[in-house]
This record gives C-alpha cells, sequence and structure tokens, in this order.
C-alpha cells in the first residue's frame, strides 16, 4: 500500500524524439541522395516569476519533418522552412503535394482515382535546389501542447507567430544554419504568417531572410470576408467567379484568358463603383451592371438582382450549378459534388476538400511510420478544428491585416524577395485579392520589382492539377536558385 504522505511522482519530462533515416531521389538531373529527420521537438520558454528567473519551462511538443541533401556545404545550400494554413491545418499539403520528395497519387478533378491511393517519387521535389523543413503548428499534425498545458495559449495570431519564429530559430541554430539562405514558404493562412514571422524573425532574432513564397495568398483578410459594410471582396471575388463559371461551361468556347481579361477590368471599374452608388444608382445603371455581373459569374440575372450586386462566395458555390444539382468547390472550383437538399442556401461541405483530405492523409500516415521510422499512436490531425476559436485579439475592431508587418520586413531587409502563387479557381483566397493588396504595399517603388505573381489554371492547392504542379515547380525552383542581389 503506498506512503499517504509520499510525494505525487513527477511527470517525466518531455524529450525530443527525433528519428533520421537515409534515402536517394531519381531526378532529371541525377540522384539525390538525402536524410530525413522526423519526430517532436520541445519547445521551451524562460519563466520569470516576481522578477526571478525559473528556468526553461517546457510548453509545446511540435512535429517536423526535415529533409537535407548529402554532402551539401551550408553555407551556399538554401533551406525552406514550410507549412500550411488554416488556421489548423497541417504541412501535410505542401510536404506530399508540392515540395518533399514524395508526392500524393490521387487523380484530379473528374477523374479521381479510388482508394487506398499511393504515393511516388517526386522528379520535381524542391530538394533538388533546397533543404526542407515542413512545421505543423500546435494542436496540428502530431503537434500537442505539453501535458498540464493549454493548448488554447497557442491558437491565436500572436501566440502562433511567436511558436513557429521560435520553431525555425531552434532548428535554424541546431542544424547550423545560420549562413544558409533561407526561405519561408506558406499556404492559405500560412502567407498571413509568413509575412508576419519576416518581420518577427528580423526584430526578435535579428535573422533576415532571402524570401518568401506565398501560395494561395491572403496578407489582409478584409479582402476576403464577406462582412456587413465591406464591399471590397465583391469585386475581387468576381475574377474568380468568372473563371470556376467558364471551367464549367458557362462562357461557350470563349478562351479563358478573354474572360478574365474582361471580369478584371470590370471588377476595377464599374462594378465597385456601382456598389459605392447603392440605390443612388439609376435603373438603366443597374440593369446593365447586373446583367454585366450575372454574365461574368455564370449566375442569372434574377439571382443578381435579389442579391443586390453583391454574391457572397459560398452561396455563389451553391448556385452556379443549382439546375444540374451539383455544388462547386470552395478551395477548388474545378471539383463539384452533390446536396441531400437542392433548395439549400449554402453548400454543407466541399467537395474539393472532401476528395484531397483522404489520399493526403493515407500518404502521410504511410509515409512518416513507413519510411521516415517515426511511430506515434496520437492521431494525425490533417485539417483541425481544436484550434478554434482562433484569436485576432491584437486585431480588434479592425480587419487582420500583415500588410505593413510584410512591409517593415521589406523596407529593413531590401534584399528580402516574395514569390506569389495563385490559382485562377481558387474560391478561399482569389487571385484578385492578392493582386490589390501586393499593389497597396508601403513600400519603395525600387523594392517592387522583388516581387513576382505567378498563375495556374487551378485552386487554391494548385499542384493537385498535373500541369499546375510542373508549372509550380519550376517556377519555384527558379525562384531559390535566381542570384541574389
Amino acid at each position: 500500500m503506498a506512503d499517504e504522505d509520499s510525494p505525487a511522482p513527477e511527470k517525466p519530462e518531455p524529450a525530443d524524439d527525433l528519428v533520421t533515416t537515409s534515402h536517394t531521389l531519381r531526378t532529371p538531373t541525377g540522384e539525390l541522395a538525402y536524410t530525413a529527420t522526423a519526430g517532436r521537438i520541445v519547445l521551451r520558454h524562460e519563466k520569470h516569476t516576481d522578477g526571478t528567473f525559473d528556468g526553461h519551462e517546457p510548453r509545446a511538443e511540435v512535429f517536423l519533418v526535415a529533409y537535407t541533401l548529402d554532402g551539401a556545404d551550408p553555407g551556399t545550400r538554401p533551406v525552406t522552412i514550410a507549412f500550411n494554413g488554416g488556421p489548423g491545418s497541417s504541412s501535410v499539403w505542401l510536404h506530399l503535394g508540392l515540395f518533399g520528395p514524395r508526392r500524393v497519387v490521387m487523380g484530379d478533378a473528374g477523374a479521381l482515382t479510388p482508394p487506398p491511393w499511393g504515393l511516388t517519387d517526386n522528379a520535381e521535389s524542391l530538394l533538388a535546389h533546397s533543404d526542407l523543413v515542413f512545421v505543423d503548428p500546435v494542436s496540428t499534425g502530431y503537434s500537442r501542447a505539453v501535458t498540464g498545458g493549454k493548448p488554447a495559449d497557442f491558437h491565436g495570431y500572436t501566440a502562433d507567430v511567436e511558436t513557429i519564429g521560435e520553431v525555425v530559430r531552434l532548428w535554424t541554430t541546431r542544424n547550423e544554419r545560420w549562413l544558409s539562405p533561407k526561405y519561408l514558404a506558406g499556404e492559405s493562412y500560412g502567407t498571413l504568417r509568413a509575412a508576419a514571422l519576416a518581420e518577427h524573425l528580423q526584430n526578435r532574432h535579428g535573422m533576415y531572410l532571402n524570401g518568401l513564397m506565398l501560395i494561395s495568398s491572403v496578407l489582409d483578410m478584409g479582402t476576403i470576408r464577406f462582412t456587413e459594410g465591406n464591399d471590397r471582396p465583391y469585386p475581387l471575388f468576381l475574377p474568380s467567379y468568372a473563371a470556376i463559371a467558364h471551367h464549367h461551361g458557362k462562357h461557350g468556347d470563349r478562351p479563358l484568358g478573354d474572360v478574365l481579361t474582361e471580369a478584371e477590368e470590370f471588377a476595377a471599374g464599374e462594378y465597385p463603383w456601382a456598389l459605392a452608388r447603392g440605390n443612388r444608382l439609376p435603373a438603366a445603371d443597374l440593369d446593365r451592371v447586373t446583367a454585366r455581373v450575372a454574365a461574368l459569374s455564370g449566375l442569372s440575372e434574377d439571382y443578381v438582382r435579389r442579391v443586390r450586386l453583391r454574391i457572397e462566395h459560398h452561396r455563389y458555390f451553391r448556385e452556379l450549378l443549382r439546375d444540374s444539382g451539383r455544388t462547386v468547390g470552395r478551395i477548388d472550383g474545378r471539383f463539384t459534388g452533390w446536396e441531400d437538399d437542392a433548395g439549400g442556401e449554402t453548400p454543407t461541405y466541399d467537395p474539393s476538400i472532401a476528395a484531397i483530405t483522404g489520399p493526403y492523409t493515407a500518404a502521410l500516415n504511410s509515409h512518416v511510420r513507413s519510411a521516415l521510422g517515426y511511430a506515434s499512436d496520437l492521431p494525425y490531425e490533417v485539417l483541425s478544428g481544436r484550434v478554434q476559436p482562433w484569436s485576432y485579439a491584437e486585431f480588434e475592431g479592425r480587419a487582420v491585416s500583415v500588410v505593413g508587418k510584410l512591409s517593415a520586413a521589406m523596407r529593413a531587409n531590401p534584399h528580402l524577395r516574395v514569390h506569389v502563387g495563385c490559382g485562377y479557381h481558387d474560391g478561399a483566397t482569389p487571385y484578385s485579392a492578392a493582386e490589390h493588396v501586393l499593389a497597396q504595399l508601403p513600400i519603395p517603388d525600387d523594392l517592387r520589382d522583388r516581387i513576382e505573381v505567378k498563375y495556374y489554371e487551378a485552386g487554391h492547392m494548385m499542384y493537385v492539377h498535373e500541369p499546375s504542379r510542373l508549372a509550380q515547380s519550376a517556377d519555384l525552383a527558379a525562384f531559390v536558385t535566381a542570384p541574389q542581389s
């Protein structure tokens, strides 16, 4: 019988559990020998009580996977640290869809392969040009708060930037990569995170980056949030609506480029003017604008008139193919699905997310345990709702935006380059919104050529479309290997 006065057993101190394996990858330029390191690292913070230093307290165990080229010179070999968005998304999408040495085999919109799917070598992997580190934020993937910790402490804008910033600093320091060219790659909310990190790493750690890769970019939430009194998103989404309508045959045999040009010009001029006029808009102008919005979006004039020219995106995805009983994807408008209620106003699910979640989840769970040798009985949280509600307390009363952060980072580090990748059929972070934000960056004209924008005929995760994956891989390779200036 245990002594009632004996002290409770101490909790075991969390420890890193990294596993290292060796691999090869065949590429068009030759065979790459590389080392993979997978596992969780313990993040600690300096704890103080009443002005007294209490030591380094463990706070979280963050899962990452790193791929490093064998025998490379760390002084010249770039490293790219990548994450996805959500908030609540693991890094599986960029890891096994675009950057990593292995990629998912799943087919594409209209030609999906059945379960259990598979993996294949990614001959176009960015590993040919840069070492890679994929990071899962706390409560995603295998990353968790420590036992007794509060996960909610990590579920917010500032806490997230500080946590991922510490992962970047720690990995760079432990792997002696401070003198390597350094890049951050983010997708969706990960682009907002990456832009904020560029400024945070400079100011907090003196770490200056060489480049940012912003894939499906959103740097100002006010451009994509359909909130009362905010008319900015409606014209910014219209070109993407036009692209999706074109894919589904609503523009006949017109070339996509012609449709987009018309939509962009209208969305930049007469459309926002008409929205701003409200009930002051003369009847003839209302009729003309209604007809243009309907024709470009693929919706009926009656519907456009009933919503007062304002097409909210979720309602659009349900309305476009209503006559055929289908709904279109938000993440990728090329995908379609069915609903149980043909009269519903908004979709009950995203057919594009439904199509890709299974293949990527299966691939990750197989790859990490079988190929990388990392075993965990935790569920790998591909897309976790546990991070909600996500805190934006720092932005109370205004739109969430990192435009100022990115601009400050570029002004302080004029060598920082920015690559932005946009999918025409992306209904979550429309390409026109990205263009709008980039045009507003308060940076000197001398720095504007540091920004490049590339476009792909696919959606938010444009790499699920094979021609786009090949083009995007080449674009990112060119970005990383471009001469530093």
